[in-house]
């Protein structure tokens, strides 16, 4: 399940690119030709010129074959397939039962070129003639594979980025030892094949926290396949909700471990959103200073964001997130077809945080995908998990412990989205905050001449076409608007710095905000 296979046709870039994609994930790279011709004692020509065709293809099938029994029950491997290994029906489902495969793709013209500098290295194709015919035969072949990254014109560096997007793989480094992040549409199916790596071995005893909505829905797969006669298994369920992310039930879960008698050897499993994450995580740093954990996100604002980067915490009376501590997760593992229970309105929140991403990386494709609005942000739900999560990756792991300044980035929208929900305890959605955050932080970059006049009303635009807010609510008076403001965790001494949204694909940070402008922000996006 944890096989990533590179294919296409000869000469578009597997070797090269499956090496750096490894190099980032930290896993094997096996090239199956390589493997073929060690196995065979000879370079592949020579295997082609000695036994055809045929004979290669017995060759390949058993290589194949060996390498997926090799890495069972592991992390996985990168492997570079050869440019006609998955003709064989049989290997196809193989390779698709072990692992995601991504065809790379490049035009004609680039294939020749590159072959020519590599002259009778590839049997198949040793001249124009021949690779356009190759070409055109498997034409029908490649088009079938769902997954597709050009190369034309792309230094392998950027390729692999885009190959780490279409697979959903993601290695985190920077916070204590590195974690995989994995989003991939089935995990859900098989949890016991997706949780192996960190199942073996096998832990003293697994504590599951969830929350009641979750529960219902997916605990009882997650259960099954832990196979409780194997391991102490205890189960701890939250009321859903951000008051569950509070001391009290903290103390509440701390309890339940010690009863259930979880050990150092033990591991706990998150299954939920935000609220789960959060409180499990943290639970997990400080019980015993310190148990491993896994976070199995359920929500699509968990998934893309909450999930992501190693922070755990809880609330206090003044203010979110104001206790907690980095402690990152052996793995996340984020299947987007669990959103399908998710109702219509937690899809929204959790296009906030999308949207807010979509914005610091300037990701035309990901901005696209929301201006369709809900449903289409529903369809492909896999790519935009994909694609937001591959932006916060890219900058938690410059900025792991938030000492850059380059992570907080991320809190653009949060500012004034926290200070939203401070000011109506808490009983505003956090996604609708952070929507709401983001239009009146754009309309603060305006205020300062960081932006164009007519900026907020692009980024309102945006939040609309999803059936966000983009009003601070009437409720909320500007007092208490200044009051919790000031309460924020992201301030030095008295003073709060922002994070403004000024670009697709620029967020000014550190930024100091006169009172003036920020009461006029507030007159103008104020219901």
């Amino acid at each position: 399940m944890h096989m990533l296979f590179l294919y296409g046709p000869p000469g578009v870039g597997k070797s090269t690119v499956g090496a750096i994609l490894a190099r980032h994930l930290e896993l094997p790279f096996v090239d199956l030709d390589a493997r073929i011709a060690q196995a065979a004692g000879r370079p592949i020509p020579e295997v082609f010129a000695s036994e055809g065709e045929a004979g290669f293809r017995q060759r390949e099938t058993a290589a194949l074959r060996a390498l997926t029994r090799e890495f069972q029950g592991t992390r996985g491997a990168v492997v570079a397939l050869g440019g006609g290994a998955l003709l064989d029906p049989a290997n196809r489902r193989l390779a698709q039962a072990q692992g995601q495969i991504v065809l790379l793709t490049a035009r004609p013209q680039t294939l020749l070129a590159r072959h020519q500098t590599q002259p009778g290295q590839r049997p198949l194709a040793t001249d124009a003639a021949q690779l356009h015919a190759l070409l055109q035969a498997r034409a029908a072949h490649y088009a079938t594979f769902p997954r597709q990254v050009p190369t034309d014109d792309q230094p392998p560096e950027a390729v692999a980025h885009e190959v780490h997007i279409a697979l959903g793989a993601f290695r985190v480094q920077g916070m204590g030892p590195a974690y995989d992040l994995r989003v991939r549409s089935g995990l859900a199916q098989a949890w016991d094949t997706a949780l192996a790596p960190w199942l073996t071995p096998r832990p003293s005893s697994v504590g599951v926290v969830t929350d009641r909505h979750v529960h219902h829905h997916h605990a009882a797969a997650l259960l099954q396949s832990l196979g409780q006669d194997e391991c102490e298994v205890s189960v701890h369920v939250l009321n859903p909700g951000e008051a569950s992310k509070t001391l009290a039930p903290l103390t509440q879960l701390w309890e339940a471990w010690a009863s259930a008698g979880l050990d150092r050897h033990s591991l706990v499993l998150a299954l939920g959103g935000g609220v789960v994450g959060d409180l499990a995580g943290f639970a997990a740093a400080t019980y015993l200073r310190g148990i491993p954990w896994v976070n199995l996100p359920t929500s699509l604002l968990a998934m893309v964001d909450a999930a992501v980067g190693g922070k755990t915490g809880i609330d206090l009376p003044a203010g979110k997130n104001l206790v907690g501590a980095f402690h990152a997760p052996r793995a996340v593992l984020a299947d987007p077809d669990l959103l399908r229970t998710l109702p219509p309105q937690e899809w929204r929140f959790g296009l906030a945080e999308v949207l807010k991403h979509a914005l610091i990386a300037g990701d035309r494709r990901l901005l696209a995908l929301l201006e369709g609005g809900l449903d289409a942000a529903r369809r492909h739900r896999d790519e935009v998990v994909r694609r937001a999560v591959a932006v916060k990756v890219a900058i938690v792991q410059q900025d792991p412990y938030e000492r850059t300044g380059l992570r907080a980035q991320l809190n653009a929208g949060h500012t004034v989205g926290h200070a939203i929900e401070a000011a109506l305890d808490y009983t505003y959605p956090h996604g609708a905050a952070v929507a709401v955050g983001l239009v009146v932080e754009a309309a603060l970059a305006a205020g300062l001449g960081l932006a164009p006049r007519d900026w907020p009303f692009q980024v309102a635009a945006w939040a609309h076409a999803l059936g966000l807010p983009t009003h601070i609510p009437a409720q909320v008076g500007w007092g208490p608007f200044r009051r919790a403001l000031r309460h924020d965790k992201k301030r030095r001494g008295r003073q709060v710095y922002f994070a403004l949204p000024v670009a697709v694909g620029q967020v000014t940070t550190g930024v100091t905000v006169p009172d003036e402008v920020l009461h006029d922000a507030w007159e103008a996006w104020h219901d």
